[in-house]
């Protein structure tokens, strides 16, 4: 039910790893080493499930200044010897998030713990970006020696040091570093691989690869069914769908149903998506087809396919297949949510009951089923939601359930709404701020806290003001 490095939820390491607001109120209860050591673990040990799109670090940043924590940990983590065997970002990722948010509360030993590791971490990179927004001009220019002095000059070297000046996220440290007299070297590197960085976008766009205007139907299957030939791996069919609505007329239609029925992997999986997009009338039978097909390639697409369609074609073939128990009767369950009628309400719930209970808190489906019982404001749906809430390791899922249970459980605004007040997402405090009730003495300290807080989103600050304002309304 939970993923291995996942705690339960009823514990304090569990609710910390999973962002809830009850973590933070738990460990500022529990006693300090022991809180401490379950932050430790959790940002040495990220226990999202995409780090790319779940909040952590301003979340962990505030339990360690609550708590008044060390940073002898973090700074172990990011100077283990696997700092130089594992490139992958994500190792170190959230540590250096959570550096760069006490660095902006005022933390000189998290901006001093960054600065070391930027000039000397293997993700050197995402701390010079935390330090990019935070410290200042002449911090940033004594790195740039070391930072640069990374390439080496020969021809491979100055080609990763124009590719990194290039994709950089935050641009400032290197324009400090282009125009400091102090290291003239070491700027005519970084003006040099600015223009060559300039230089290769341009030679892009006149070299494009890929489809070009004039390409028959053939062809771009073909170069769709091709990418599966390249290592890696390239998964064109939804560019090549992208392609077909550029050169395919009427007359090509049999060339397309026939290549979603007989043809290659990558060419049928670009066909099914072009003929789910234009809603043709064959398109539902060759998916359901196709959603057998043994190919994992084909399969996926057509359910994908299905899932793109809009007509109530679609929305027919959904209330046959929302019983099946196959990705394409998940995909059914959910266009049903996000797009079904009143009358759908009971094929919703019983979806949502089944996949929580065959599939547990964190089946990909859920995200539309519980944003669908919202949707459809299905009340008895309530102690579903409050599980998912509870149990899921996603922190974007638990905000779903909370929006859902705001529009169907009365006593949303007394209950989990308090506690979302201190949630890991911003979206979820936002609501939070906008429905928790005043009666608890902790929501009007935790709403002025987050209106005056210049770390936290303007959204939430403002949903945190309303509730002070001469036209609030008490809950």
């Amino acid at each position: 039910m939970f993923d291995p490095d996942i705690a339960p939820s009823g514990t304090l390491l569990g609710l910390l790893q999973r962002g809830r607001g009850d973590g933070t109120l738990h460990a500022l209860a529990a006693p300090r080493a022991e809180a401490l050591a379950a932050l430790d673990q959790c940002v040495r040990r990220d226990p999202r499930h995409d780090w790319q799109v779940e909040n952590r670090s301003l979340y962990y940043a505030r339990l360690y200044l609550d708590l008044d924590g060390g940073l002898e940990e973090i700074e172990e983590h990011l100077f283990h010897p696997d700092d130089l065997l594992d490139p992958d970002e994500g190792r170190t990722g959230l540590a250096l998030a959570v550096l760069g948010h006490l660095a902006s509360y005022g933390r000189e030993d998290a901006l001093r713990l960054l600065r070391r590791y930027a000039a000397a971490g293997g993700n050197w990179s995402w701390a010079l970006d935390e330090l990019a927004l935070r410290d200042d001009d002449a911090s940033l220019a004594a790195l740039g020696e070391r930072i640069v002095a990374r390439f080496p000059r020969t021809p491979e070297g100055e080609a990763q040091l124009a590719a990194a000046v290039r994709d950089a996220f935050e641009p400032r440290p290197w324009r400090i570093w282009a125009d400091d007299r102090n290291a003239p070297a070491t700027a005519a590197r970084v003006r040099e691989a600015r223009e060559q960085g300039a230089f290769d976008r341009w030679q892009r766009q006149l070299r494009p690869t890929g489809p070009r205007p004039g390409w028959s139907v053939r062809e771009v299957l073909d170069w769709a069914q091709a990418g599966l030939a390249l290592h890696p791996v390239q998964l064109r069919h939804p560019a090549g769908a992208r392609c077909l609505n550029a050169v395919a007329g009427p007359e090509d239609r049999l060339e397309i149903i026939e290549a979603a029925a007989f043809g290659p992997e990558a060419a049928r999986a670009t066909a099914l998506r072009y003929l789910a997009e234009h809603d043709d009338p064959q398109a539902l039978d060759l998916i359901e087809s196709a959603a057998a097909d043994p190919s994992v390639l084909v399969a996926e697409s057509a359910v994908t396919a299905f899932e793109r369609m809009r007509g109530p074609a679609a929305l027919d073939r959904a209330r046959l297949w929302v019983h099946r128990t196959d990705g394409l009767g998940g995909a059914a369950a959910g266009m049903l949510a996000c797009r079904g009628a009143e009358y759908d309400a009971a094929l919703v719930l019983a979806a949502l009951r089944r996949t929580v209970r065959t599939e547990g808190p964190d089946a990909p489906v859920l995200w539309d089923l519980v944003d669908g019982t919202g949707r459809l404001a299905i009340r008895c749906a309530a102690p579903v939601l409050r599980h998912v809430y509870r149990e899921t390791s996603s922190s974007h899922l638990r905000g779903r359930a909370a929006r859902a249970l705001a529009a169907t459980d009365p006593s949303f605004a007394a209950g989990f709404a308090v506690e979302c007040l201190w949630d890991c997402e911003e979206t979820t405090r936002e609501l939070a701020a906008r429905h928790a009730t005043t009666a608890d003495a902790r929501v009007v300290e935790q709403l002025r806290r987050l209106a005056a807080d210049p770390a936290e989103e303007a959204e939430v600050q403002t949903a945190a003001c309303d509730r002070f304002g001469p036209d609030a309304s008490a809950v």
